[in-house]
């Protein structure tokens, strides 16, 4: 599927780099919305304006180095994520999913943790799964951003559409601006010298 998508090419990029949240004030400032706030943060430092497209997108072109950056908020809500990074794959005739880096909130690492991944399982995150369904594939990497676990008791689904504590709030708000050091360092160095040198440096 992903081979037959050169002919919607409209311009070469260098990276496509789509951060997951829900759209509207409501959910602002919520665990849910950190891939959100982590774009926002790169785009404000690189000068970036978002804008609504036809792919069910927010989206801000850049440019670093003299390569073309494309950051995306899929408005579709998370749960249905993959339905805006499937648009967005073909308008930038996308091939290889290592042109993709998805930003998103993560229950299984404390707050103020921040994980570089490749590939792998899905961790039940919806809106990965979602991105998974449409591409039909798992093959593009995550910019993990720690909210930390639920209470006994307490549904996932509910945590996560819930502000953090004043305490989490400020680990992850710093973790949120580290992910602008851990993109520029994809930018130049690629996947894995980064996730050498920052996944041990971010626990």
């Amino acid at each position: 599927m992903l081979r037959r998508q050169r002919k919607h090419s409209t311009t070469h990029i260098h990276l496509l780099i789509v951060g997951l949240g829900n759209p509207g004030k409501k959910y602002e400032n919520t665990r849910h919305n950190v891939g959100f706030e982590a774009l926002d943060h790169f785009a404000l430092k690189h000068e970036g304006r978002f804008k609504r497209t036809k792919e069910l997108s927010f989206c801000s072109e850049i440019r670093i180095n003299n390569e073309k950056i494309i950051l995306a908020k899929p408005t579709t809500f998370m749960n249905e994520s993959g339905l805006a990074v499937q648009k967005l794959v073909r308008k930038y005739g996308i091939e290889n999913l290592d042109k993709l880096l998805i930003i998103h909130d993560e229950l299984d690492l404390k707050p103020g943790v921040l994980k570089l991944k490749l590939y792998g399982g899905l961790a039940g995150h919806n809106g990965l799964k979602s991105i998974s369904k449409h591409l039909k594939s798992n093959d593009f990497a995550r910019l993990r951003i720690g909210v930390g676990k639920p209470s006994q008791g307490q549904l996932g689904k509910n945590y996560v559409l819930k502000p953090p504590s004043r305490t989490d709030k400020i680990k992850i708000d710093d973790c949120i601006k580290r992910t602008t050091d851990v993109i520029e360092a994809i930018l130049v160095n690629g996947y894995e010298t980064t996730m050498n040198e920052f996944n041990r440096e971010i626990q």
